[in-house]
């Protein structure tokens, strides 16, 4: 990193096309933090995964590997669960991450959760010793997304030059994502309040039944009913409508009640030890494969999109 890096916490876009620029990219990073001292966390793609791990050679035994496809599939819980949990692991030094949440296999219903994602990252992080390295294969990934990545990274490497983006705000790219959500053709719903919650969770697994989801995923899908039911009881103005539908193989549950959420990184922040409530979200993103979320003056829709196991 030159200069421009100066700061506690760095978050680069890495622009590449092709394997060389990509390797050009990362492995000097890795070899540098390792040089350094400093924890090496790599979660990118299978992949990519796979060529990083091979040019890295004897060095890529001091390197933690994740494949992003897994580990990141639903972008809300990469920031606790990848992000965080690395850098909470070595908090006594700078740590240094590859993170590649965005990839040409990514669906145009899970964009929008990734590039809040990359957004987010930086309030998450702020003050903290972390570099986070972002790659976008240039190649592959439409414009508008490159586009998006100079608004939600504050420096861009492109070309193997460091530059500040003068289009850094990643305040405004999660408002402008915040979206109203395409409605089904198709649904069944429930309105609930406080007295009916257990039947809501009942008649969310007997649809995710009906839908053939296993037996593993049905106590996913009542979990995540039961945490966004009674967080719309408690916070959410008393009561809520909870819809499922199948689409595409998934179960899809959606939950809506009168509540703003006001915290952008809610569900995305992991809740301090002494900390009471404030798992509910958290949660949801761990289990759910993703979570799209709209919130506004009129109230707040979750859905959660769960597969089989």
């Amino acid at each position: 990193m030159t200069a421009l890096s100066a700061e506690l916490f760095v978050h680069p876009a890495l622009f590449y096309s092709g394997e060389g620029e990509y390797l050009h990219g990362t492995v000097p990073f890795v070899r540098a933090g390792l040089k350094a001292g400093e924890p090496v966390a790599v979660a990118v793609p299978g992949p990519n995964l796979a060529i990083l791990r091979t040019a890295l050679g004897e060095d890529a035994a001091h390197v933690t590997f994740l494949d992003m496809t897994e580990a990141g599939r639903n972008p809300g819980r990469i920031i606790p669960k990848v992000l965080r949990a690395f850098a909470d692991a070595h908090r006594q030094t700078r740590v240094r991450i590859i993170g590649e949440p965005i990839w040409a296999g990514r669906s145009t219903v899970e964009y929008p959760a990734c590039v809040q994602h990359e957004a987010l990252i930086n309030p998450a992080f702020q003050g903290r010793d972390v570099t986070i390295l972002c790659p976008y294969d240039a190649d592959r990934l439409e414009e508008q997304v490159l586009t998006d990545a100079y608004a939600t990274h504050p420096l861009v490497i492109s070309g193997g030059k460091e530059r500040t983006s003068s289009a850094y705000d990643p305040e405004h790219v999660v408002a402008r994502y915040n979206q109203p959500l395409e409605q089904p053709a198709q649904a069944t719903e429930l309105v609930f309040d406080a007295d009916r919650l257990p039947g809501a969770r009942h008649f969310a697994v007997e649809q995710a039944t009906r839908f053939g989801l296993s037996a593993v995923s049905l106590e996913d899908v009542a979990l995540v009913v039961a945490e966004l039911t009674t967080n719309s009881v408690v916070h959410g103005g008393g009561s809520g409508t909870l819809r499922m539908w199948a689409d595409g193989g998934q179960v899809v549950c959606e939950v809506r009640d009168h509540g703003h959420l006001n915290d952008p990184l809610a569900g995305r922040r992991p809740p301090a030890r002494d900390q009471l409530g404030g798992r509910g979200l958290l949660l949801v993103n761990s289990l759910a494969h993703l979570v799209r979320i709209h919130t506004g003056p009129d109230g707040t829709i979750v859905r959660c999109y769960i597969s089989q196991h």
